[in-house]
């Protein structure tokens, strides 16, 4: 049978991912002095203008506009005609102290809020991540280096891939079509970027992956790409969920993870699943691998735990599921534990993807949990 799926990804330049890393930044710095600080950090940026909100239990000192300065700094939006210029800007800090409520409802190992939470994994990479968003995350970090090197001086931060593969009999055989929008500076016309795109990147990271291939390639579609980042489009925390996660190929519980703290299950129990589900197919039990975690607000166990091998496992869900319950502790505290989630770990998470990042702990594999799936 022949299927085509699609995934996009979005640069560290795109407003969102603005956003997203500026949270997750913050968050590093409260996590860098204090471990247990609750944090739930939310920005929106605009020309011209960042907004910071949301709430915070810490003994930390942070100054999140100086944190968000740098960031913005970092990725490249130092001049106005960039769509954004970190030095110029106004900043408003709305950040307050976190509702005692919810406090109270961790302070025991507790969930922060209920929620259901997915992870997945599958045999298409070494990874074990999706194809299409592999090569779609790999296109744009092909692109920043191009940028960051002035490789190609004319390239912005603003920019999106889209990746379509080519199914047979459930395997991938070959990447159909690739889009690509790169914010450029004036004076280059759209033949000279595609020649160069193509040339330097989209035909050698395909070839990588599923040489052979032939796709059609449509480079900065619309026409002229000038005017981008927050300058183009407004950016908001939490607004690329399926990039961050498996773009698309597997359910979403509709929590984003970027600006909170590790009590909230939205995002320790989405990386929990993962962590799951990638021991599941890394044993050899399944190619494909559903994980769904359920939690209620206060609780520490979860109330559910779903399992979907796609069709594709060796031993039945049933078997799975009991042994997921036996080998790994899915209680918040026993998330946080076993993937030592207090570290300032997260702004490299807030671009190109949370997860096949093999720094990251929940992907990493525990060979006594390996080694006890694999011999049931």
């Amino acid at each position: 049978m022949t299927r085509h799926f699609t995934s996009e990804s979005v640069s560290e330049g795109h407003p969102d991912k603005v956003a997203d890393q500026i949270s997750d930044a913050i968050l590093d710095a409260y996590l860098q002095q204090d471990p247990d600080a609750r944090v739930a950090c939310e920005c929106l940026i605009t020309k011209g203008h960042l907004v910071i909100a949301g709430e915070v239990a810490s003994t930390a000192h942070v100054d999140p506009v100086a944190i968000a300065r740098q960031v913005i700094r970092d990725i490249g939006y130092d001049r106005p005609e960039y769509g954004f210029d970190y030095r110029t800007a106004a900043y408003t800090n709305l950040l307050h102290e976190q509702s005692p409520e919810i406090n109270r409802s961790v302070a025991d190992g507790g969930a922060g809020d209920q929620g259901l939470m997915f992870g997945y994994a599958c045999n298409e990479t070494p990874d074990l991540m999706p194809l299409p968003l592999t090569i779609a995350h790999q296109i744009l970090l092909a692109l920043k280096s191009l940028r960051q090197y002035e490789t190609l001086p004319w390239l912005l931060p603003d920019a999106k891939s889209q990746v379509t593969v080519r199914y047979e009999g459930g395997r991938p055989a070959a990447v159909e079509t690739v889009v690509l929008s790169t914010q450029h500076k004036e004076g280059i016309t759209r033949e000279e970027i595609a020649s160069e795109l193509i040339r330097l990147l989209i035909d050698p990271v395909v070839g990588e992956y599923l040489p052979g291939s032939q796709p059609k390639i449509l480079i900065n579609p619309s026409g002229s790409f000038t005017i981008g980042g927050p300058h183009g489009d407004a950016g908001l925390t939490g607004r690329k969920i399926i990039v961050d996660t498996y773009g698309g190929a597997a359910p979403h519980g509709g929590g984003a993870f970027s600006g909170k703290d590790p009590s909230k299950v939205d995002r320790s129990a989405a990386y929990a699943a993962r962590y799951v589900a990638k021991h599941v197919v890394a044993a050899g039990l399944a190619d494909r691998c559903t994980v769904q975690i359920s939690y209620s607000i206060g609780k520490a166990e979860p109330t559910s735990l779903y399992v979907d091998l796609h069709g594709s496992g060796r031993i039945s869900e049933n078997r799975i599921t009991e042994a997921i319950a036996r080998l790994f502790d899915l209680r918040p505290n026993g998330i946080i534990a076993e993937l030592d989630l207090k570290k300032p770990i997260y702004r490299q998470t807030a671009a190109y993807g949370h997860f096949g990042k093999e720094a990251l702990p929940w992907e990493r594999l525990n060979e006594n949990i390996l080694n006890a799936l694999k011999q049931l």
